[in-house]
Formats: structure tokens, C-alpha cells, sequence
């Protein structure tokens, strides 16, 4: 089943998606009011520094690499990341990360060496120079303390080359009965819209209180955020700024009630977990324990959101900023007070139980995300009135669909496919585009119950990683 509580979180601050361009969290926030992500971008559980550290034991010298959109023109660069160091002591734990981008490094060389008309001691000098250049390295920093078993602050920075300003964050995570809470700051924070495209913000506070499910489904969450500055586009020239980006202060509610449903399930028998051989009995668990089972399942979350925006950040500070940013301010204003209803929808169907060594585990996912019902209601109104819609509402008005292919190439090694299509009717017979479109391949681990290292590319935002994932369902 696919992770439907996403459908929730997409409206808040806090739902991160992978990508290579923050070194120290190998993540950005989803810009608040997308559609969820696909499934495959939804970044990892755990630390960058935390994953690093596990990963270094089964990789040659503990170097991952990865490519990333670092540039306005879309261009992607390559890069080599690897812990450079790790302490742990009583109740805290210091990492440090470390990334170099070799083929950066190339294309000056060969740069360098175009440009010589004479060999002698100085021109190799200067070709020698390029290894030294700030832009080609970056180092990141992470420190986790844990006040109580519950409760754990960590306090992270990243300088990122040759660049003057770097990024900072805290973070504090409590578990309380029945509640989880979150306070989260960066200066500045990347965020990712539902194009592909990043944004830098100032300065980022979040604080959010998050219900456990009840048996019956039952989830709800409440949040303050404050945004500060004027975000800053990151990998392209021009575009209209999110309005949940702009400077401010809101508060926001949302609850969730989410169901599911087998159509039809084959469970575990102890046959499957004990096999009888000639030298005697043999475990065999399967390869990850929520694949175990073949099984066809509908699953569903509905639920609604509301905003308030306090402050809306138009003091001179913020007019000063918009007129030096080179990006568009957005032609719709952002409403003081709003509320949506959301909803998402999910079949799902697995053949084979992911034991054997070959053919014996596929799976498919198809589900249908419903960011704003409202929006969609206006939408459909228009069209069958053949007015036009508001360009403004169209992102959120069209439905998703997600496609999620799993299949099994040969023993814990399996290969991956996430579609992201918007479903706009508008488009006449072509009425589906392709949002996002992920690939790669996971081993599954069998000591971690249900992790996988996972390698992944997505040619929409040019930019791919080595991750470690764990109970990713």
C-alpha cells in the first residue's frame, strides 16, 4: 500500500523529499498545497550521516555518489559524498560529511588546457590550481543530543563550496503519549515545488503537533510556521514565487481518517518460513517482512485542512527583497483564511511472497490524489460550462495519478518504477502529463526486517542518490 498518510502532510511544512542538493539532510521540504510526491521521492527516515555510516561497510571506500540540478540552467552535476567522521559518546553523537564534484573539476581542467599555447613550470602550475578551488568541495556537520529517551535535539550546518552563506538547522523531536512533536528551524530552508523547482527561504520555524492513528484511522496534526525573507530561486532563472513561501506567519489544522481493505490475502504459513532439506530445517524469512504476503488491497484517507496567516510579512524588509529577487511575484494573493477537503485512493496488488531467488515477488500500485476537492469542483464547473479556469488554481485543481511498478530481478535485488501523471481534461485527448518520473533499484536487507539500500534517478528533475530506507511503507 502506498504511503497515503502523505496525502495529510503534503499541507504542512514538514513532508521531505529526497534529493542530493542539501548535504546534511539529503532533503527539501514539499512547498505546502502540492499534490503529494511520488512515492519514490519521499526521503528516507534516516539521518544522511546515520545512513553514511551503515552504508560505508558494504560500499568501496565509502563513497556514494550522486548528480543534482546545482545550476539555473538546469544542467546536472556530479558527486561524490562520504563520512569523514563520527563520534559517539554517552547520550550524543558527532558526523561530519563530506562531498566532492570531480566532473566539475574535469570540465575546468580541460578548460585550463584548452587555453594553453605553451607548456612550461607556470601553466602547470596553474592546471594544478583547479584542485584547490572551493566551489568543487563541500562539508556538512550534524550533532544529536538526546535529553530524555523520548526527546532529542540535533544542531546542523553545511557550507556548500565557495559560496558565503551556508545552511543551518535545529531540530527537536519529542514522543509524548499519543502525540508526536516537531520544532524545526533552518536558515535558510529548501523547499521543492510541485514542478521540480527550489527555493531557498531565509528563514524557516515550523512547530507541529501530530496525533498517533486511532484503531479506527483516525489522525489529526496542528502547526505554526513562519516564514522570513524572500525565497530565492535555486536551479532556474525566473519563476512566480509560492504563496505558502512568502514571508509571514499562519497557523494550521488538519485531520485524516484512513481505511483499508484486502480484497483477498494468502498469509504466512510456517511452510514458508521452515524449510525441510536433507541436512535438517532452515529458516527463510522473506527478504523484507511487508512484502511477505500476496495479497490484492483498496486502501482510502480523506480529510480536510484549514490556514490562517497572522502576518503576511509586507513590511519594508519584504519590499526590499522583492525588488532585489530575480524571481516573479505570484499573480494570485494569498488568502488570510482558507479551508480544503483532500483525499487520495489506492489499489494495490502483489503476486509472490519475495523468498525465493527469482520470480517470485511483483507488485503494482496505482492510487489517485485529490489535493483540493474545491478547487477540482470550480474546475469541473468551468469545463462543463466551456468557460476558462483561473491558471492560478490549476495546479491544484487536477487530480494525480501514481503509478507504482515493483518487480523482482534476482534475490533481495529489485527494480523500481514511480509515475506521477496530473489528469487535466483541458488537454483534450492527451489528458495526462507526466509530473515526475523515478527509477532505480533497491536490495533489500534481510537483518533490518524491512530496509533496502535504494538507488534512484529521476530524469524530470535530472537528479538521483544512494539512500538507506527503512519501513518505507
Amino acid at each position: 500500500m502506498a504511503r497515503l498518510r502523505t496525502a495529510m502532510d503534503a499541507h504542512f511544512w514538514d513532508l521531505n523529499v529526497a534529493t542530493p542538493l542539501s548535504l546534511v539532510d539529503a532533503s527539501a521540504k514539499l512547498v505546502p498545497g502540492n499534490s503529494p510526491p511520488a512515492d519514490a521521492s519521499v526521503a528516507s527516515r534516516v539521518l544522511r550521516v546515520q545512513q553514511l555510516s551503515f552504508l560505508r561497510k558494504g560500499i568501496p571506500f565509502g563513497i556514494l555518489p550522486s548528480w543534482s540540478p546545482n545550476s539555473a540552467d538546469g544542467s546536472g552535476s556530479f558527486s561524490l559524498q562520504s563520512l569523514l567522521l563520527r563520534r559517539e559518546f554517552a547520550n550524543w553523537w558527532l558526523g561530519v560529511v563530506g562531498q566532492f564534484q570531480p566532473a566539475k573539476l574535469i570540465k575546468s581542467i580541460k578548460r585550463e588546457i584548452s587555453n594553453v599555447e605553451e607548456w612550461d613550470l607556470s601553466a602547470v602550475r596553474d592546471v594544478g590550481k583547479h584542485i584547490l578551488d572551493k566551489s568543487l568541495y563541500s562539508v556538512g556537520l550534524i550533532s544529536q543530543l538526546a535529553l530524555s529517551p523520548s526527546t532529542s535535539i540535533a544542531v546542523s550546518t553545511e557550507k556548500n563550496g565557495d559560496k558565503a552563506n551556508g545552511r543551518k538547522k535545529l531540530m527537536l523531536f519529542s514522543k509524548v503519549p499519543n502525540y508526536d512533536i516537531f520544532l524545526e528551524a533552518a536558515w535558510p530552508g529548501l523547499f521543492i515545488d510541485g514542478k521540480g523547482r527550489y527555493w531557498d527561504v531565509p528563514e524557516s520555524i515550523s512547530l507541529d503537533l501530530l496525533s498517533h492513528a486511532t484503531d479506527d484511522g483516525f489522525r489529526y496534526r496542528f502547526g505554526i510556521h513562519k516564514n522570513g525573507g524572500h525565497p530565492q530561486a535555486v536551479n532556474v532563472t525566473e519563476a512566480e514565487v509560492p504563496p505558502a513561501l512568502l514571508p509571514g506567519l499562519c497557523a494550521k489544522a488538519a485531520f485524516s481518517y484512513e481505511k483499508s481493505r484486502d480484497l483477498w490475502r494468502q498469509e504466512e504459513t510456517r511452510e514458508d518460513v521452515v524449510i525441510e532439506t536433507e541436512k535438517g530445517l532452515f529458516w527463510r524469512p522473506a527478504y523484507d517482512m511487508r512484502l511477505k504476503e500476496p495479497h490484492a488491497s483498496v486502501s482510502g484517507i480523506i480529510g480536510g485542512a484549514c490556514t490562517a496567516w497572522f502576518w503576511n510579512g509586507n513590511g519594508p524588509f519584504a519590499t526590499e527583497a522583492r525588488e532585489m529577487a530575480n524571481v516573479c511575484m505570484p499573480t494570485r494573493k494569498r488568502s488570510p483564511v482558507s479551508g480544503d477537503l483532500f483525499g487520495s485512493v489506492c489499489y494495490t496488488i502483489q503476486h509472490g511472497k519475495f523468498r525465493k531467488y527469482h520470480n517470485d515477488m511483483t507488485r503494482f500500485d496505482a492510487r489517485v490524489d485529490v489535493s483540493s476537492a474545491s478547487a477540482l469542483a470550480r474546475r469541473m464547473f468551468n469545463f462543463l460550462r466551456r468557460t476558462s479556469t483561473d491558471s492560478s488554481t490549476l495546479a491544484s485543481s487536477s487530480p494525480r495519478l501514481s503509478l507504482i511498478f515493483q518487480q523482482q530481478v534476482v534475490g533481495p535485488i529489485v527494480f523500481r518504477m514511480d509515475t506521477r501523471f496530473a489528469i487535466d481534461p483541458s488537454l483534450g485527448k492527451q489528458q495526462s502529463l507526466v509530473e515526475d518520473f523515478v527509477c532505480g533499484l533497491s536490495y533489500s536487507l534481510r537483518l533490518l526486517i524491512s530496509g533496502k539500500v535504494v538507488a534512484w534517478y529521476s530524469p524530470k528533475r535530472r537528479e538521483g542518490m544512494i539512500e538507506l530506507r527503512l519501513f518505507e511503507f
